[in-house]
C-alpha cells in the first residue's frame, strides 16, 4: 500500500475512526488526539501492513489501541453529574454507559455496519462472544431507555 492510498484509507475512513473513539472516549479533544496518533502510527508503520486488504481494520486497531493507550494515561473516571450536564440524546448516553466490550461491540456492528465475524477479528475474540455482548447491550438499552 502506498502513503497515497493510506491517506485516502484515512479520508474515507474518518467517521469510523471517530465513532471507534468515541465509543471509548468522552472527550471530544481526547477523540481528536486518538485519532491524529492512530494517523501518525499508521504512516510510520505502514511497512508492517501485510495484506492491503485488512487496511482498514489494521486502521481501526491502531485506534483502539490509541484510545486505550489515553485511558491508561489518564485513567479519567466520568461523573455521573459530568454525563448528566452534557447535552447527549438518551440513546448515546445509555450506550455510553455500557461496559467497554460491549460499547465497542454495539459501535462497530450497528454504527459502523460491520459483521459479526468482522467484529470478533477486530476485537480479538469470538463471533460467539460478539452475539453475547450484543445480546447482552440489547437487553440493557432496552431496559434503560425503557425509563
Amino acid at each position: 500500500m502506498t502513503k497515497e492510498t493510506l491517506g485516502q484509507l484515512i479520508i474515507d475512513s474518518e467517521e469510523t475512526m471517530y465513532h471507534i473513539a468515541k465509543s471509548l472516549l468522552y472527550n471530544d479533544a481526547d477523540c481528536a488526539d486518538a485519532i491524529q496518533e492512530a494517523i501518525v502510527k499508521a504512516f510510520a508503520k505502514l511497512h508492517t501492513l501485510k495484506d492491503d486488504s485488512y487496511a482498514k481494520t489494521w486502521l481501526i486497531r491502531i485506534v483502539m489501541n490509541e484510545c486505550y493507550a489515553i485511558m491508561r494515561k489518564e485513567k479519567k473516571i466520568i461523573s455521573l453529574q459530568e454525563t448528566e450536564s452534557k447535552d447527549y440524546s438518551d440513546l448515546y448516553e445509555a450506550i455510553f454507559h455500557l461496559p467497554e466490550q460491549i460499547k465497542l461491540c454495539v459501535t462497530l456492528y450497528y454504527m459502523e455496519g460491520y459483521s459479526v465475524k468482522e467484529v470478533a477479528a477486530l476485537l480479538d475474540t469470538t463471533e460467539s462472544a460478539v452475539k453475547n455482548r450484543l445480546a447482552k447491550a440489547r437487553g440493557k438499552l432496552k431496559e434503560a431507555l425503557a425509563d
